[in-house]
């Protein structure tokens, strides 16, 4: 058909014993933006990868613009872009030697490239930056000059496999502005992501589980599709609450979201009474208790709930950890004036902080931030500059060797041996950290079933999913019992469903005694933290618990805009002077403003008066990512001012 834009009729990739995908259709209208979501190993990679050409099909057929993707492959390579989660640059090369690159690639004439090139680098906002090399920019700068480069030969169909992974907030939504306004012109759009709030702004999501596709429809209707009524219930300790509430038989699962549980139930109203009572006589406060509307998110955790193995959250994950109750107060971490400089650069400028026993501290910032060389220097892989990081009260600049037994740390990539199995990679550490034979073979069985990796004995490393091996890792990174964990984005790029099963054990990890120190760039996530620290620039520009961030850290009022059109909507908000900040959250728009009432009537009668319908607007409390991208925002207006002041 002429509409389409990508069509697949029962394609099939079988690798040796494994079927990544197996008879999928697939139907892309021209100028659509489509989504692919689903859990690690469903085969988003491998559909992309077939699409693309650069992966021939086991069975099947695919067209991208009407072409064969196996008899036209050179045809259609001339007309798409692609953009891998290992996006490829050279690190080597500035942003203008590699846009001049890729242009050369692409077989884009002189007279073209130039215009084309600077367009590119103005709405992603790298022009500034055209001279430096790409190994020396933020992840998120690497993300959008990766983007860029796929798009300079102006083509008809993008394909971007999790092209927001590891980014920050910030960049994701200068990201998704560079991609929204390729939209309008008429661009095909595959997307993969593990962002759900991403894909609420796609025309239509495909939800994949073990190489096939489950549901197909538009946002809107996925969630509709939701059996039951759901409930938001805030509640303290939330592991123990969780608990309480997966044994009510009335219940569709309670799944953690950020600092609440969803639970869907039959009947809210009437449920409601029930859980409270049960909470209660499990010794749980309830704080608040609702009904809520949906999300993609809860729509895509509860179908797979029942379809994906449940074991790695329903062990007993006590770490064994030698904490007691008398401990709980004192300090694990202490950092004071921690400052660590790269020749002229300063990547961590004087942050102090301290972590109690037991306690769960994140921090939080843009990519380049400081927040992996201020876990290094902790870990004693690094010396400080200037400044002191103590844990379990040791200089760890200068007797790191005392206390490495007693700390755990794992890093982004996730410190396994692809080509070592499950056992050995488990066997290989407990050896490092000198586990005795009874001890290790005890600790082992204890890592197979808190990762619920049972079965999965001799399988090789490379060969799990992402989520698997995240919790391998993890198993790796804690045998030894540590007091104090250090975990480095532990969660980058796995899907939403792993990252929930992942977080229990990180709170069961807690509530046993360990000490998490934990970085993320997922704001939910970050609720689940006691405390939380903001770095910006190498700098340690907030400090406190999630709720009192959210009520004491920002100035004005949030509003919630819900219209028929969030890209022009967005546009239009962002010059006009009643709104201070303004961001997509999934295909909503929160605005900033000093007073919710008065701004609402002129939001409404700009949007109105320019052909956008107003579905909804209402006063809602600031969110994580609200006061992340606020305070970030402040700080960079902050010195931008400076600087002009400095050159005066």
């Amino acid at each position: 058909m002429d509409n389409l834009a990508i069509e697949a009729k029962s394609l099939c990739k079988q690798y040796e014993s494994v079927e990544a995908v197996c008879g999928l259709d697939l139907a892309v209208k021209r100028g659509e933006i489509f989504g692919l979501v689903g859990p690690d190993g469903a085969g988003k990679t491998t559909t992309i990868r077939m699409l693309c050409t650069l992966s021939l099909p086991s069975a099947g057929e695919a067209r991208v613009l009407g072409m064969d993707t196996v008899k036209q492959a050179g045809s259609i390579k001339e007309r798409i872009g692609y953009m891998s989660e290992r996006f490829n640059l050279y690190p080597t090369l500035t942003v203008k030697e590699n846009l001049d690159f890729f242009a050369r690639l692409r077989n884009v004439p002189g007279e073209l490239a130039e215009p084309r090139k600077k367009e590119l680098l103005h709405f992603c906002r790298l022009e500034p930056f055209q001279n430096r090399h790409a190994e020396h920019l933020s992840g998120g700068m690497q993300k959008k000059l990766a983007l860029v480069c796929s798009l300079i030969h102006q083509p008809e169909v993008i394909f971007l496999d999790e092209p927001t992974t590891g980014v920050d907030p910030v960049s994701r939504r200068d990201f998704w502005g560079i991609i929204s306004g390729f939209l309008s012109q008429g661009i095909t759009v595959l997307v993969s992501t593990p962002y759900l709030d991403e894909a609420e702004r796609f025309n239509r999501v495909a939800l994949m589980y073990q190489g096939e596709i489950i549901a197909c429809d538009t946002p809107q209707k996925l969630k509709a599709e939701m059996a039951g009524e759901l409930l938001e219930i805030k509640a303290e300790p939330t592991h123990k609450a969780v608990a309480a509430l997966r044994k009510i038989t009335t219940t569709g699962g309670a799944q953690i979201f950020g600092d609440t549980i969803h639970i869907l139930v039959d009947n809210a109203e009437k449920r409601l009474p029930e859980i409270k009572l049960r909470l209660d006589e499990e010794e749980v406060t309830v704080l608040e208790a609702r009904q809520i509307e949906p999300g993609l998110e809860d729509a895509f955790v509860m179908r797979l709930t029942g379809l994906e193995e449940k074991s790695a959250v329903q062990r007993v994950v006590t770490t064994g950890s030698k904490v007691t109750k008398s401990n709980r107060n004192k300090i694990a971490v202490s950092v004071s004036d921690l400052t660590r400089k790269f020749g002229d650069f300063t990547a961590v400028n004087q942050v102090n902080f301290e972590i109690k026993t037991g306690e769960i501290f994140g921090l939080l910032g843009p990519n380049g931030s400081g927040k992996t060389t201020t876990i290094r220097m902790l870990c004693g892989l690094l010396l400080p500059t200037s400044g002191k990081a103590s844990v379990l009260g040791q200089d760890m600049a200068i007797s790191p060797h005392t206390v490495r037994a007693n700390l755990g740390y794992m890093s982004q990539r996730f410190s396994l041996f692809q080509d070592l199995t499950v056992e050995e990679n488990i066997n290989f550490y407990g050896g490092m950290y000198a586990l005795p034979g009874t001890l290790l073979k005890e600790r082992k069985e204890w890592v197979l079933d808190m990762a619920g990796l049972r079965g999965k004995e001799k399988s090789l490393a490379r060969e799990l999913s992402g989520g698997w091996k995240q919790r391998l890792a993890l198993g790796c990174t804690i045998i030894h019992s540590p007091e104090v964990i250090f975990l480095d984005e532990p969660t980058a790029g796995v899907d939403p469903l792993s990252r929930r099963f992942f977080w229990e054990l990180i709170q069961e990890l807690a509530a046993g005694g360990a000490t998490i120190f934990i970085t993320t760039h997922y704001m939910d996530e970050a609720e689940h933290c006691h405390r939380l620290g903001l770095m910006h620039q190498g700098r340690l520009i907030a400090v406190d618990s999630p709720s009192r961030l959210k009520t004491e850290r920002v100035r004005g009022e949030l509003l919630e805009v819900v219209s028929s059109d969030f890209a022009r909507a967005e546009e239009l908000l962002t010059r006009h002077p009643v709104c201070r900040h303004v961001s997509l959250f999934g295909s909503t728009i929160h605005v900033v403003v000093d007073k919710a009432a008065t701004a609402s009537r002129l939001i409404e009668n700009l949007l109105e008066n320019n052909g956008i319908t107003v579905r909804s607007i209402k006063q809602i409390p600031f969110t994580l990512e609200d006061v992340f991208i606020s305070l970030i925002e402040e700080q960079d207006i902050s010195s931008a001012i400076g600087s002009n002041g400095k050159g005066a």
